[in-house]
């Protein structure tokens, strides 16, 4: 029966005598509530169990007030989050909630205190200075989270214009995301694919799985640590995943100054100043009071960027409901209630990929998008705008219906790799020309994208289990791709480097796994031929096009080059390891935490590979991941439903606990572990249950 989900199945085998937490051998939540804000206080507890240290850490760091905590390396982010008035806003943001959503947040922040205060030694007395949290608090770590993080960082913001800083997303700060429909599929089901990569160090990007049942929500999935509710989620019904797209929620305008003026339009407006403050913690544990003075002008906050007054504007803090937006598309059990909280648009960033019972796949490029009067392209609104112009100065947001989408379309599938929307499934249904200029970036289909959309273009039908083999390939695009070129680009060379290079990428696989033994050979190559970011197209034969977006670029422009390169590269490799050869997993480790190393395999979405790992610097002749593959799941919309998982770094951060590491030897192994999904099942693997 429709809507008849997990809370039924866990309460199939036993009733629950209380609100529980059962918490199964991988360290993973189950929690039954006998009403929603207890499912809400129920998952707060498993977060502070799971991950007290870092969730206290980011709570005070969304406060503005972790330097009045910790010292003065926080004050800068403070300051940033001071000058664009969130705490007062998350303030507003909580008020504005419904009853039901503010006592959600109130039990959730409830359950983090008590689990705290029954686990006194749990976390270190730095991070006790936090608590109590409140539901504000929650608010505020969502907010400074989605506009703050995502939208809006302050390494992106106060940078100037071409030297980007840091946006805390690692190399491959994105994921992976499909949708297969019944027409592509062998049992005539829905599959879906949730893989977000993001970093490993834990931190506000660390992901969570949990299973939540409470009256009228019962989902499965994961999210980021300090948020109540799951954004990778299934239920019985429908399932949803997301991944970071370049969506311009905010710009930067260049203000022209007329000493201490600022002009728009040729007349000179005064800035308004407010003094700020914020405490900072000193060395001998007192605390001293800082004040500034916030100049704002009719844009936003105006900071210094590269000697130059920035005002930066940024969309959607008039939408406080990015929570209960999120939570509404878990109880949906229809794209047509999937899609009304969507339409709400109160989700500020990130492509949505879904797929549902009833055999609908869908993907959209959603965002609380600038609507600009003047049109203008994805780089200029990226880049400095001038702010003397009031016309640039945007008041609106884009409709719902202008943003790129596809609802099952005629190749059955949709995709996406952090590419722009153009893509999403093959043949392509959709056309840049049709939608604002601004909504996507005019730039090259990463070579990750193009492996996925490959993976699943065609007419054949697929099993789970040629479903989960697809998603485990570590084959390399750019190798499929270039090899072949590259060796006869390089066979009339006489160096005997080259001929030892070129003989042993002849019997490579092109795959990137534990036993290969060119892949570090042909990585250090295509770092020179395609740059260290592995996205410069300048020694390619034939440069990247939409008309050809899943083959191209291809082919090597002067074969000379491309051989010393080789050669470059041959060198650098036996410099390190003392050989051409070394195998893969023997110098590419999965590790986290203090654990034992495991082979790894995978590599740079770069390389076109899918299976996405951005590995470190190398440490002798070892390196490890610093981010790449992280919650990794797959459903089947069966009956009854398949749904098979991995948390790579498994699924707490707190110091030593087992499940910092358990579910690294599955991920070495390239093996998925079946999520339990009834009470029985879960019963049969219980660790312990907790009563809170």
């Amino acid at each position: 029966m429709r809507g008849i989900v997990f809370a039924a199945l866990l309460a199939s085998a036993a009733p629950a005598l209380a609100d529980e937490v059962l918490w199964d051998r991988h360290g993973v939540p189950h929690i039954n509530a006998s009403t929603e804000a207890g499912a809400f206080k129920g998952f707060g507890w498993a977060q502070a169990a799971s991950h007290g240290n870092i969730l206290l850490k980011m709570y005070g760091e969304s406060r503005a007030r972790a330097a009045e905590y910790w010292g003065a390396e926080y004050a800068p982010l403070d300051r940033y989050l001071i000058a664009h008035d969130a705490p007062a806003r998350s303030l507003a943001w909580y008020k504005a909630q419904s009853p039901q959503m503010r006592a959600n947040l109130d039990a959730f922040a409830a359950g983090i205190n008590a689990y705290l205060a029954a686990h006194p030694d749990h976390v270190p007395a730095e991070l006790k200075r936090v608590l109590p949290i409140t539901g504000v608090d929650v608010m505020a770590h969502a907010h400074r989270l989605m506009q703050f993080l995502y939208v809006a960082p302050m390494g992106r913001m106060l940078s100037p214009p071409g030297k980007p800083g840091p946006t805390g997303l690692g190399d491959d700060g994105g994921s992976n995301g499909w949708a297969v429909g019944p027409s592509r599929t062998v049992g005539g089901t829905a599959m879906l694919l949730a893989n977000p990569h993001l970093p490993w160090a834990p931190s506000p990007l660390t992901y969570y799985q949990a299973q939540i049942t409470a009256p009228g929500y019962s989902v499965y999935g994961a999210t980021q640590v300090g948020l109540p509710v799951l954004r990778f989620a299934f239920n019985n019904d429908l399932g949803f995943t997301n991944t970071v797209n370049n969506m311009l929620g905010a710009v930067r305008y260049r203000l022209e100054l007329a000493g201490d003026f600022y002009v728009v339009d040729g007349k000179r407006l005064a800035f308004r100043r407010e003094t700020k403050s914020l405490l900072i913690r000193q060395p001998d544990g007192s605390l001293k009071r800082e004040t500034f003075v916030q100049r704002q002008s009719i844009h936003g906050p105006v900071f210094d960027v590269g000697g130059e007054a920035v005002a930066i504007r940024v969309a959607g803090l008039d939408r406080p409901g990015v929570l209960a937006a999120y939570l509404d598309m878990g109880k949906a059990h229809d794209f047509a209630g999937f899609e009304a909280a969507l339409k709400r648009l109160q989700i500020p960033s990130f492509n949505i990929v879904y797929a549902d019972r009833a055999g609908h796949v869908f993907h959209i490029s959603n965002g609380i998008l600038p609507r600009h009067k003047t049109g203008g392209s994805h780089d200029f609104w990226s880049g400095l705008v001038p702010g003397n112009r009031s016309d640039l100065i945007f008041t609106e947001i884009e409709p719902y219906d202008s943003l790129p989408k596809a609802l099952d379309p005629p190749g059955g599938f949709v995709q996406n790799a952090n590419d722009t929307p153009w893509v999403n499934t093959l043949p392509r249904v959709l056309d840049p020309a049709t939608y604002p200029a601004h909504v996507a970036a005019d730039e090259p289909m990463s070579l990750r994208a193009q492996m996925s959309a490959r993976l699943l273009a065609g007419t054949d039908r697929i099993d789970f289990a040629e479903f989960m083999r697809r998603k485990l390939t570590t084959t390399s695009l750019l190798a499929d791709r270039m090899k072949a070129d590259l060796i006869a680009a390089s066979a009339d060379s006489p160096d005997p480097d080259v001929i030892a290079a070129r003989e042993l990428l002849a019997g490579w696989d092109n795959r990137f796994d534990a036993q290969s033994r060119a892949a570090i050979l042909f990585e250090a190559w295509a770092k020179r031929f395609a740059g260290p970011s592995l996205g410069d197209q300048g020694n390619f034969a034939r440069v990247w096009t939409l008309a050809d977006p899943v083959n191209t670029p291809a082919g090597i422009k002067d074969a000379a080059q491309a051989t010393a390169m080789l050669k470059a590269a041959a060198q650098e490799v036996k410099a390190r390891f003392g050989r051409i050869d070394p195998l893969f997993g023997e110098v590419s480790r999965f590790s986290a935490g203090e654990a034992t190393s495991t082979p790894g395999h995978g590599g740079l979405g770069g390389l076109g590979l899918f299976r996405t790992i951005s590995w470190g610097p190398w440490t002798g002749t070892t390196r490890a991941p610093v981010s790449g593959e992280t919650w990794v799941n797959l459903i089947e919309f069966s009956t009854p439903m398949k749904a098979v998982a991995t948390m790579s770094y498994g699924n707490s951060s707190q110091p030593g606990s087992p499940h910092r590491s358990d579910q690294l030897a599955a991920l070495s192994e390239k093996r998925f572990r079946p999520l339990w999904l009834t009470r029985a099942e879960v019963e049969r693997n219980l660790e312990r249950r907790d009563v809170y």
